[in-house]
C-alpha cells in the first residue's frame, strides 16, 4: 500500500474545510482535502449570516463569491400569526459584516472547494477515509474512487467531514446532544412569489406555526426565482402526521396562513427530503493530532442558521493554531481552539434553547425594548456570538430572561 504525507490532512471539502484549506494555503502549508462525495452536490445549511463573510475574505476567496452572482441578504423576518418583524443586520451592535447571500450549497460549496485549488490545496474527490490512526504520526487509509486503498501521513487532521462524523465515529468521540429529538422535511421549490409584492427576498423568513410554538418554517429566497422550503418539528409530532415526506411538509405549509398565500401558485418539482437527529455533540474537540471542525463537532439547531457560521469559525481558529504548531511555536489545541469556540456555541445554545421554549418569540415580536437592546439581538442573528462585548453573548441566559419579563409585563 502506498503512502503519502501533508502538512494537514483536511478530511471534507464543505466549506468548513475548503475555507480552512485557503487560510492555510495562504501560509503555503501542504494541505490535501479528501472528499468521499462529487461535487456540486446537495446540501442544506443555505441562509449565511454576516460574520462568515470575515472568514471567506480571511481565506482570500471574497472574489470567488461575490462574482459567483447569488442572493443578496441583508437580514431576517420572522412570521407568527399574522405578526411580522425585520432585522436589518446592518443596524447591529457589534462591528463588521452587516450583509452576506442566501446560497444553493451545491453551487456554493463548489465555488469554494474551487478557490481552495486554485490556491494550491490538492482536493480530491470520491477518495473516502477507513481508518483513522493518531496514536503517533496521524495516519489514514483511505480508499480512492477505483477502491484502492493508500495511506496518508499528515501533522495535523482537521476533520470537516460535516454530518458524517468522520473522526467523532472512528475514535469514539461522539456525544449525545441534550436537545429532544428533532427532524427537518426540506426541498427547493420554483417559489412564484411576485417580484413587486411585500415579501423582501433580500431576507430569510422563518415562519412559526400558529398553534405550535416549537414547529418552525424555513423560507430562503434565491437570485433564480426559486427557494429553499423546510420544516423543523420534535420527530415525535412529525411521525403522527399520514403521508411520505412530501405530503407532511405540503399539509403543514397549508396550515400557515401566511406561507400558504407565499406559496400559492409555487411548482414543488425538487423531492422532498429529511433530516432526523442532526443535533450532536462530542467528547472533546480536539487531541493529539487532530481537531474537529464544524458539524463534525458539535451541531445545534438550524433555527438561527448558525451551522455554517459556526463551522467556518472552527475554521478560522484551527488555522491559526494549525499555523503556530507547523512553524514550531507552542500553541494549546484547547485554550486557543476548543474553548474559544465552545463560547460562541454556548451563546447560539442559549438562544435556540429560549426559541424552543417559546420564549424568544415573545421577545422579537415585542415592542417593548430599546433600540440598542434589538441592535444587540441583531448581533447574535446576524452570527456575532463571539463579541463578548455584547451582554447578549456574554451572559446570554441572564440577559434573555430578564428580556423575557419585560416584554411579558408590557
Amino acid at each position: 500500500m502506498r503512502t503519502e504525507s501533508t502538512d494537514v490532512l483536511i478530511t471534507g471539502a464543505g466549506p468548513s474545510g475548503a475555507i480552512c484549506a485557503g487560510i492555510l494555503r495562504k501560509h503555503n502549508h501542504r494541505v490535501m482535502v479528501l472528499e468521499k462525495e462529487t461535487f456540486p452536490r446537495f446540501s442544506i445549511g443555505e441562509s449565511l449570516l454576516p460574520q462568515t463573510m470575515a472568514y471567506i475574505e480571511e481565506a482570500g476567496m471574497l472574489k470567488d463569491v461575490v462574482e459567483a452572482g447569488f442572493q443578496h441578504k441583508n437580514g431576517a423576518s420572522f412570521s407568527w400569526r399574522g405578526r411580522f418583524t425585520d432585522f436589518d443586520f446592518r443596524d447591529k451592535f457589534s462591528p463588521g459584516w452587516g450583509t452576506t447571500y442566501q446560497v444553493q450549497r451545491a453551487r456554493f460549496d463548489k465555488v469554494l472547494a474551487d478557490a481552495a485549488h486554485r490556491m494550491g490545496a490538492e482536493v480530491r474527490y470520491r477518495h473516502e477515509v477507513t481508518h483513522v490512526d493518531v496514536s503517533q504520526t496521524p495516519t489514514v487509509t483511505v480508499r480512492d474512487e477505483s477502491g484502492e486503498p493508500y495511506q496518508v501521513t499528515a501533522r495535523i487532521i482537521l476533520d470537516a467531514s460535516g454530518f458524517a462524523r468522520l473522526l467523532p465515529r472512528l475514535l469514539d468521540l461522539e456525544r449525545p446532544s441534550t436537545f429532544p429529538l428533532r427532524q427537518a422535511f426540506f426541498t427547493h421549490v420554483e417559489d412564484g412569489i411576485p417580484a413587486t409584492g411585500p415579501f423582501d427576498r433580500n431576507k430569510i423568513r422563518i415562519t412559526v406555526h400558529p398553534e405550535h410554538v416549537n414547529v418552525w418554517y424555513w423560507l430562503i429566497p434565491f437570485s433564480d426565482g426559486r427557494s429553499s422550503l423546510g420544516v423543523v418539528a420534535e420527530a415525535a409530532f412529525l411521525d403522527q402526521l399520514e403521508g411520505d415526506e412530501a405530503a407532511r411538509l405540503k399539509r403543514l405549509v397549508e396550515e400557515e396562513p401566511s406561507l400558504r398565500e407565499l406559496l400559492a401558485t409555487a411548482r414543488w418539482d425538487t423531492p422532498v427530503r429529511t433530516l432526523r437527529g442532526y443535533a450532536s455533540n462530542v467528547k472533546q474537540l480536539c487531541g493529539p493530532g487532530y481537531a474537529l471542525l464544524g458539524n463534525a463537532g458539535e451541531f445545534l439547531d438550524p433555527i438561527f442558521s448558525s451551522g455554517v457560521t459556526i463551522a467556518m469559525t472552527s475554521s478560522s481558529l484551527a488555522a491559526a493554531c494549525a499555523h503556530k504548531q507547523l512553524t514550531g511555536q507552542s500553541v494549546d489545541w484547547n485554550a486557543e481552539f476548543a474553548e474559544p469556540l465552545k463560547k460562541g456555541v454556548d451563546s447560539f445554545r442559549a438562544f435556540v434553547e429560549s426559541w424552543y421554549a417559546g420564549s424568544f418569540q415573545k421577545i422579537i415580536f415585542s415592542e417593548n425594548h430599546t433600540t440598542g437592546v434589538r441592535q444587540m439581538i441583531c448581533s447574535i442573528l446576524a452570527g456575532y456570538a463571539w463579541d463578548r462585548s455584547n451582554p447578549y453573548v456574554a451572559e446570554p441566559k441572564r440577559r434573555l430572561g430578564v428580556l423575557e419579563q419585560l416584554c411579558a409585563s408590557a
